[in-house]
């Protein structure tokens, strides 16, 4: 195949992935904002939100994971044109999101007092615990949105969470607002504040995606017939074998950068808030990459229900190929502005905090260098994933992002991070080492398994 082949597909995976770009960048964006405002309170503030995220951000990448099982099965579904496997994983899919998110709810908030034998500062770990209790229980209306979400993207339809997010982020940036500097009649909460626009925003983002949905004659027949006498054993089963392993993948990446936060926490407050601040303008331009990789997903899942296997290798190259010149342009982006952007995120004017503001855009400013390079490694591993999740092979895929993390990318930045002098920079350098495994070998495993399916139809 030719490069215009490939080229051809980008408009469709654009149009495709575009509405779910703008909801992933408005939850980073969101993100970046509240660090920007509780940036403003100091950096003890700024560690503190960035120590009680690392939890609730372990919890949540295995609700997103295990919740991305219901999308291939629904596309494969839609592929078919079969109404009644799409209402099956929808309704089964729904219910074990609610469960789940109960569970991690459980789970973060009596985890809590681990916060405490971490090696953390004691005043940032004094500040995250409050924070930490009211953002947990955010869980539950963030992962059965989750089931949603999951459901409108393998039919297709992505831009019902895009609006359902972009409400929510207009509810949380103006209740921080309010609630962070106690404008008007509302009191002075600092990081408290910030806790309660994301527990109410989540809440208005499932009430308005079931209200979108639900309203929509396409759904209709989706929506009818939910009842837990439905529930099947066989089916619950099936979406747990899937989602499973996907949470594991995603747990597995989202605890390096954990694990990341916490190694940043031991060399001392201004590396751990230099770490978010690198952490929240990589991820903004993660979600470009995050976005195609569920169109990858979709597009792949569609080609399986249609038994064309020569049509999925072209559309998910396509997608590997558009991903990675996106990213480049990103990392083009990050070096040549890494020292200007950490300053959005401190008050250098800030005269009792100056030297450790400073410090912290310092910091920050070597972090963007890395994260530049490993812009195209996250790229690619992620809308590979993407790919192969829609293929519905997750469990070999999920032992090698565990390899590629953990048996190669952590103990690097333990390493480099804690025992020689490069410090936030080496535990950066472990990350872009980890991404860069993953993407390598998800992409031969991709590979060879698409060659595989030609040969058996073929043969």
């Amino acid at each position: 195949m030719n490069l215009a082949q490939y080229t051809k597909e980008f408009s469709y995976n654009l149009k495709l992935a575009f509405p779910i770009i703008l909801g992933m960048l408005g939850h980073t964006i969101v993100s970046i904002v509240d660090n920007v405002m509780v940036g403003k309170l100091g950096p003890t503030e700024l560690a503190a939100v960035s120590l009680g995220n690392s939890f609730v951000f372990i919890a949540m990448s295995l609700g997103i994971g295990f919740s991305t099982a219901i999308t291939p099965l629904v596309a494969e579904a839609d592929g078919k044109k079969s109404i009644e496997e799409g209402r099956s994983a929808f309704h089964h899919g729904l219910y074990l999101c609610t469960i789940l998110g109960v569970i991690l709810f459980g789970i973060i908030y009596f985890s809590k007092p681990l916060i405490a034998f971490m090696g953390q500062p004691e005043n940032v770990v004094e500040l995250a615990k409050p924070y930490l209790d009211i953002v947990a229980f955010s869980l539950i209306p963030l992962i059965v949105f989750q089931a949603y979400k999951q459901f409108a993207d393998g039919m297709s339809e992505t831009k019902y969470s895009m609006w359902a997010t972009i409400l929510a982020n207009v509810v949380n940036v103006v209740l921080n607002y309010l609630f962070i500097y106690g404008i008007w009649i509302f009191p002075e909460l600092g990081i408290i504040g910030a806790a309660i626009g994301t527990i109410v925003s989540r809440f208005v983002m499932l009430g308005f995606m079931h209200y979108l949905m639900s309203s929509k004659k396409k759904f209709h027949l989706f929506f009818k017939g939910f009842s837990l006498k439905e529930i099947k054993r066989e089916v619950n089963i099936k979406i747990i074998k899937l989602g499973t392993p996907s949470a594991m993948q995603m747990l597995f990446e989202v605890a390096l950068f954990t694990g990341a936060i916490w190694l940043s926490g031991r060399l001392g407050t201004t590396s751990q808030a230099a770490n978010q601040v690198a952490l929240s303008l990589a991820s903004f331009t993660f979600m470009f990459a995050m976005g195609l990789g569920v169109a990858a997903m979709i597009r792949v899942g569609n080609q399986k229900g249609l038994g064309d296997f020569h049509k999925l290798r072209l559309v998910a190259f396509s997608i590997f190929l558009l991903t990675t010149i996106l990213e480049i342009a990103f990392a083009i982006v990050f070096l040549l502005f890494h020292e200007q952007l950490p300053t959005l995120f401190v008050d250098l004017k800030d005269a009792a905090n100056y030297s450790e503001n400073l410090e912290v855009v310092t910091i920050a400013a070597q972090l963007l260098l890395v994260a530049a390079i490993f812009q195209i490694s996250d790229g690619v591993q992620v809308v590979v994933l993407g790919a192969l999740r829609g293929l519905q092979d997750v469990k070999i895929p999920m032992y090698i992002t565990f390899v590629a993390y953990w048996v190669i990318g952590f103990p690097i930045s333990i390493y480099l991070g804690l025992f020689t002098s490069l410090g936030a920079t080496g535990i950066w350098i472990g990350l872009l080492a980890g991404l860069t495994a993953a993407g390598v070998f998800l992409f031969i495993r991709f590979n060879n398994e698409t060659k595989k399916l030609i040969n058996q139809v073929e043969s």
